[in-house]
């Protein structure tokens, strides 16, 4: 059985991967998002997808979590330990343990079936602005309302004055700057000690909300996101 096809359109067009054992939902998804102006490659394992990742570059991979053989979360651990590329999942399973542990991974969102194709489109479109913002600079800064931080000094500014961090809330935000706009979750922020329930990581992100917030009981800046963990919000 045929699949996978790539359909030409414009060459400065994104490429993405659309990995997934579904016949029926690799052909949809690549004709809505060709529609859409994408260029779609598509695979039906994790073999063949490994075997187009190693012949084409892509500008992001659409993940889905259940597939035989090697799994979803299994080939995206791997996919980022050599690549940087940006990786959307797709699961059947829309618990928070399945949702963190696809961002685990290192991937950059997932997305729980069934959805909207709509959906889709909006989530792909903000994973490739947000990897395009962060390829087309290459100042170590990373700026927040009246706030920057440089990732290699570890130090924090309002305007030109420097704001004092603790070593663990230099930390976080740290990790935290190096996925700005993404959701990071409360298990990459933790230190390798801890305990399950431990609740530090929540301390830290409220001394943290005091430094930056104008409001820190309504963060606009550093967010929670329910059940995953924390993203801090970057200007562009």
């Amino acid at each position: 059985m045929a699949s996978s096809s790539e359909t030409a359109v414009n060459d400065d067009a994104a490429h993405l991967l659309v990995v997934d054992d579904d016949a029926r939902i690799r052909t949809l998804l690549q004709k809505f998002l060709t529609g859409k102006g994408y260029r779609v490659s598509t695979a039906c394992d994790a073999a063949e997808a490994r075997a187009k990742l190693d012949a084409l570059a892509f500008d992001l991979l659409v993940l889905d979590v259940m597939m035989p053989g090697e799994n979803g979360l299994d080939l995206a651990r791997a996919v980022r330990a050599r690549s940087p590329v940006p990786i959307l999942m797709l699961t059947a399973r829309s618990d928070a343990d399945d949702r963190i542990a696809g961002l685990e991974t290192g991937a950059d969102d997932y997305l729980a079936k069934p959805f909207d194709p709509r959906e889709l489109l909006l989530r792909v479109g903000g994973i490739l602005r947000r990897a395009g913002a962060m390829a087309a600079t290459s100042a170590p800064e990373v700026v927040f309302g009246e706030f920057s931080f440089h990732r290699g000094r570890g130090e924090l500014k309002r305007g030109d004055e420097v704001v004092r961090l603790t070593d663990r809330e230099r930390d976080l935000l740290a990790t935290l700057a190096e996925r700005p706009g993404q959701t990071v979750p409360r298990s990459a922020l933790a230190t390798d000690d801890a305990a399950p329930g431990d609740r530090a990581v929540d301390v830290v992100v409220t001394r943290l909300r005091r430094k930056i917030e104008a409001d820190p009981a309504n963060p606009l800046l550093l967010q929670t996101v329910r059940g995953l963990g924390y993203r801090l919000l970057a200007d562009g």
